[in-house]
Formats: structure tokens, sequence, C-alpha cells
């Protein structure tokens, strides 16, 4: 490995997000049959916040939430801790189906639901190291620019105003965080900076105040009709709600509905040369690369810095404990520093990796069917941090059967084809990812049409 390792280096064991606050201890797995009013399998993001909302909702509901490790131990655990108002998935896709209109709304829901995290996190004590600083992307090279304002142009044709993102000047830039080599950058305010392992933690704890019953330590071998099986013991229920988002693929009989696809993160050591490098109002870091990398300023004043590294394993594989190749670390390093340089003599003390979930048409979904009792959300293809309160807030009201404005938006019940079999899904995943690779370093050189191979990536998937 060539990225200078502090001493004490970890790579995987879930997240340097739990590293920093100590992997929970997990409550009592599931013990005996038990009868209940929802069963929730899976608790992430989406599991907890449905939970959260029916219960306050409707107090004497008896909700049950089984989960295979502890709460927060997938993608909620190791995220980018990015609170952004991004839609999970393409509001020209979502228009198509449902209206103009529909996604219109679908995305100021998405912008209320930042707020909306914020505020339960301050009623409920949680303490997420939660700053709405916005999310600030730049440009780094031509072809990056030229994507760059075309997304502003795009997102003003969904209803953006000049107050939802804006592009900012060269001396705006710097005087926000002083990227080397930008060449343009936008700046939405739609976005918080939180600690994604106490955000969960803190609403594992809140659900648990509430009354619901959280079974760690308890996987589900099944999910059918009326019940959730586990080696403990069986869950009887009305509705059975899957919230599993990048591990739906170990779920029976949902193997191919969304494909779990890797990020990977480093984290550096903590920085004292913040005056090189800016950075002082906390703002979420993205930039315009097809291969894009996510980065945020923590609150012990180090740099999280994620990106792609081997983006699926074959047959959906999982790897749970969070281990990062080599080469990913890496590259990451090598990214950050070409975005940092003052960064060069600073060390990496934790690498990690996590799934998410992708569907076929790269659009979430959430759904209840009312003839089996069994229902869904999630898919949020790297926005669910946001995605997922929506989603919680939405799957609770169709499950109480109110008919309310979360309920007609376009993701509800949206139901798309299954992925290709194996060996087509891994060979179309990491072609589409090579070649945004291969855009990418072609830009960077300034070689002309690199946009046809990115336009070939994405029809290879659909994204």
């Amino acid at each position: 490995m060539n990225a200078p390792l502090a001493p004490g280096f970890v790579n995987g064991d879930v997240s340097f997000w739990y590293r920093s606050i100590g992997v929970p201890v997990p409550t009592e797995p599931l013990a005996g049959d038990v009868q209940a009013d929802v069963a929730i399998v899976g608790a992430g993001y989406t599991g907890l916040w449905t939970a959260y909302y029916l219960k306050k909702l409707d107090p004497a509901l008896r909700i049950v939430v089984l989960e295979k490790e502890f709460a927060g131990f997938g993608a909620s655990g190791r995220n980018g801790g990015w609170l952004a108002g991004l839609l999970p998935g393409s509001a020209a896709r979502y228009a198509k189906h449902h209206g103009r209109d529909t996604a219109l709304r679908f995305q100021r829901e998405m912008f209320a639901a930042v707020d909306e995290v914020i505020r339960v996190a301050q009623a409920e004590g949680i303490d997420a190291d939660l700053v709405k600083g916005g999310l600030f992307n730049v440009a780094r090279t031509p072809a990056q620019t030229a994507r760059l304002r075309a997304e502003i142009v795009a997102q003003r044709s969904w209803g953006w105003t000049p107050e939802d993102v804006d592009l900012l000047s060269t001396r705006e830039m710097a005087a926000r965080i002083n990227v080397e080599g930008a060449l343009a950058a936008s700046w939405s305010p739609h976005c918080a900076r939180i600690q994604p392992a106490l955000l969960a933690r803190g609403l594992a704890r809140a659900v648990r105040n509430l009354g619901v019953e959280l079974h760690e330590r308890t996987p589900v071998t099944e999910i059918a009709r009326g019940r959730a099986v586990t080696p403990g013991g069986t869950v009887s229920a009305d509705l059975v709600l899957r919230c599993t988002e990048g591990f739906t693929a170990a779920v029976p009989g949902h193997h191919r509905d969304w494909l779990p696809m890797n990020s990977s993160m480093i984290v550096t050591e903590p920085l004292d040369n913040w005056d090189e490098i800016g950075w002082s109002g906390r703002e979420l870091l993205g930039d315009m690369a097809h291969y894009y990398m996510y980065a945020q300023r923590t609150a012990d004043d180090r740099i999280a810095f994620g990106g792609r590294g081997r983006p699926y394993l074959y047959a959906s594989r999982l790897d749970d404990r969070g281990h990062t190749h080599d080469w990913t670390v890496d590259a990451l390093w090598h990214l950050l520093t070409s975005f940092f340089p003052a960064l060069k003599h600073a060390r990496v003390e934790h690498a990690w990796s996590g799934v998410l979930g992708v569907p076929r048409d790269w659009c979430a979904t959430v759904g209840l069917d009312r003839s089996t009792g069994l229902g869904w959300a999630g898919g949020y293809t790297g926005h669910g941090v946001t995605a997922t309160n929506l989603a919680g807030r939405t799957l609770a009201d169709l499950a109480l059967g109110r008919a309310t404005d979360l309920t007609t938006l376009p993701w509800v019940g949206r139901r798309v084809r299954r992925w290709e079999p194996e060996p087509l899904r891994w060979l179309g995943v990491h072609a589409m990812y090579r070649l945004y690779r291969l855009a990418d370093a072609r830009e960077a050189t300034g070689t002309p049409r690199t946009s046809v191979l990115a336009r070939i990536a994405d029809m290879i998937t659909g994204h």
C-alpha cells in the first residue's frame, strides 16, 4: 500500500464512525414466537425511521424490529454523512409515469426532509454532529465544468431556484474550500453534515424509548405473508416490512431485485493546517467526475473521503465487515491529495467499505401490497441518508392506510424489472465503471469526445 498509514491504522471493522464512538453491544436476539402488529426486517435508517413514525402516529401498535447484526450496521453506519436533499433517482424517470408536477413535489419533499431529520434529532436529543453547511460541488476539468453548468440548467428545469442551487464565482469558490485546480463550483443549502453512526445509535435509542421492540443478532431467514422467520422464533404480524437496502440480495426471493453496490471511504488523522484548505463552513464536498467522490470535514477536524472501490462483487456477494482493498485506499488517497496538496504529509487512519442498494432503473421505491401485507422501501442509489426519512414516513402512512401527500409521491408502488443473471450482471457493472474511469482519465488530459465513453457506460446498465 502506497498511502501513508497512521499508527494503529484500521481496515474494515465496520467503519471509522463506529470506531470513534464504540461499536454498540447488541440487544438480546429474538427467543421464541411473537405476535405483533408490524414486523420490520432491518434496523438501518429505513427500518428505524419507519418504526419511529409508526409509533408516533399510533402508540398502541406492537412493532418488532429484527436485525441480523446491530442497528446501523450497514450503510446507515458507514456512509459519507451527507444529509442531502437529492432525489434517489431521476426526476425525468419519475415524471415519465407520474407527471411533472408529482416529480417536482417529490424534490420539494426531499429538501424538506433534511430539516425534518434535524428537527427530530433536536427533539430526541440526538447529537449527531449536525451542521447544515450546504453542498459544494466542484469541477476540475473543462468537461466537468460543462457538466456542472448543464446540471444546474437541468435542475432549474425541475424547479430548483437560485436559492436552491447557484453557480459560484472563482472568488466565492476559494472563499469556501481551497480545492486545487477548481475551475467552477455550485452550492446548495439543502445539505447537512452528520456523523452517521451517531444518528443510527440515537434513532435506535429513540424507538426503544417509544416502546418498539428491537431484536439484534436476529437474522431473518424467510419473509412471507404474515410472518418473518428467524432461527430464534417467528414474528407473526399483519404487516411485514422489508427495509434491508444493500443487503436485500441476501433475502430469499430477492436476489436480483437490487444490486449491492460497494462504496469505500478513508479518513485522515486530525489535521491542523486548515488555513491552507479553508472549509470553515463545514460544507459537504462533491465533484463532477463520472467516477465521483464525496467528502466531509468531521467534527474532530479530519477529512472523510469516499468513492467507488470495487463497485460490485460477483453474484451479489457481501463483505460484511467493510474490508477495503489496498488499491482502493491508494486510489482514494491519490485523489484526496490531488484535491488538497497540503495533505501530502498527513496519514490515513481508517479505511472501510459498505453497500448500497441499486434498482435496475436506478430509482428508489416504497410500497405496500395490501393483499399480502408485505411492504418495502429502499434502493436509494447512494442518496439514502435523507431519503430514508421520507421513505419511513411514507411507509408509515401506507401501513396505517392514511391517504397523504406522501403516499402519492412517484416512488410509491414503483416496480421495475430485476437485474440480469450472472455473469451478465457482473460484466455490465464493471464495464460501466471501467468506462467511467477511462472517461475521467482522458478528461484530465484534455482528450476530446470523452462524453461518448460515459454515454456508453450509462447505456450498459441504464444509469
